[in-house]
């Protein structure tokens, strides 16, 4: 059997990476999508199964077990991706930070990096705010993004604009099936 491909979604807070991680996962059956692990609180009206929200030991505890695959601290709260163990014939799609991309390259070379930008900053702007995240907040992150996106350029495998959705998601669809391919 053949080891599965990773792809990694990757691009600023408010860009989409979300969104279009689950419409790539109801869209295609043959992709896993790995369930991040947080120590940030749930926003409102977040599902449940967006993070596995753990407290700050618990995560500490499974960083000392060796139980991630990439992780890293992002605005005072940590965020880590365990150990992908996808179904038999899946290939695994990662939505995470930069440093987390950059730790999976270091680790596979091989990975898919989809970097997702968003049109403008305004727009990224808003889309922060309308998901419900504090002004202060979304300034924070408006700033840090522009510097994680000068960061992945230097290691993605391709950069999409997540100005619209569907063509968006057509975008990332096509470059998993062309990764494929390869």
């Amino acid at each position: 059997m053949t080891e599965p491909k990773i792809f990694v979604l990757v691009g600023p807070g408010g860009v989409g990476k979300g969104t279009i991680a689950a419409l790539l996962i109801e869209r295609d059956p043959k992709l896993w999508l790995s369930r991040s692990w947080t120590t940030r609180p749930q926003r409102p009206g977040e599902s449940d199964d967006a993070y596995v929200f753990v407290d700050r030991e618990q995560f500490l505890n499974h960083v000392a077990n060796e139980g991630f695959f990439e992780w890293a601290e992002f605005l005072g709260n940590l965020y880590g991706t365990p150990l992908p163990e996808p179904p038999s014939g899946h290939d695994v799609l990662l939505e995470i930070e930069v440093d987390g991309a950059r730790q999976v390259v270091e680790r596979q070379p091989d990975a898919c990096v989809i970097l997702l930008v968003p049109p403008s900053l305004e727009v990224q702007r808003e889309r922060l705010r309308g998901r419900g995240d504090h002004e202060s907040h979304v300034e924070a992150r408006i700033a840090q993004g522009q510097l994680e996106v000068e960061q992945a350029r230097s290691f993605a495998t391709v950069e999409v604009v997540n100005n619209d959705l569907e063509t968006a998601v057509d975008d990332v669809a096509g470059i998993v099936a062309g990764h494929r391919r390869s």
